[in-house]
């Protein structure tokens, strides 16, 4: 796949779903503590949202990071944006924040 198409799958697939996240493994079986925390986190708010393994597919894990100019994955969206990775989420969820965000983007 060329850089152009895996940046226009990578648009199609978060503009396409309310909440996305780009995590390493899969909900159900989250591949690294980063990932699996900010799983954790969504899940506490009962939201439904749309996971990319970035395991199993090479280009989008590449192509992810160049998206945002953000080097780490995990990296959640929500309603097309950018949100940050899981040290980011962590924080605005102690603060109190997340659900703000979450709020009408959920199904």
């Amino acid at each position: 796949m060329s850089a152009q198409d895996v940046q226009a799958t990578i648009k199609s697939t978060i503009d396409s779903n309310p909440i996305v996240l780009f995590m390493k493994g899969t909900p159900a079986a989250p591949q690294c503590g980063f990932s699996a925390h900010v799983v954790q986190i969504l899940n506490s708010y009962g939201v439904t949202f749309h996971a990319v393994d970035v395991l199993a597919d090479w280009d989008i894990r590449e192509g992810i990071k160049t998206y945002t100019n953000w080097p780490t994955v995990p990296q959640l969206y929500v309603k097309g944006q950018f949100i940050g990775g899981s040290d980011i989420t962590a924080e605005m969820h102690r603060k109190g924040q997340l659900g703000d965000v979450l709020k009408g983007a959920a199904q």
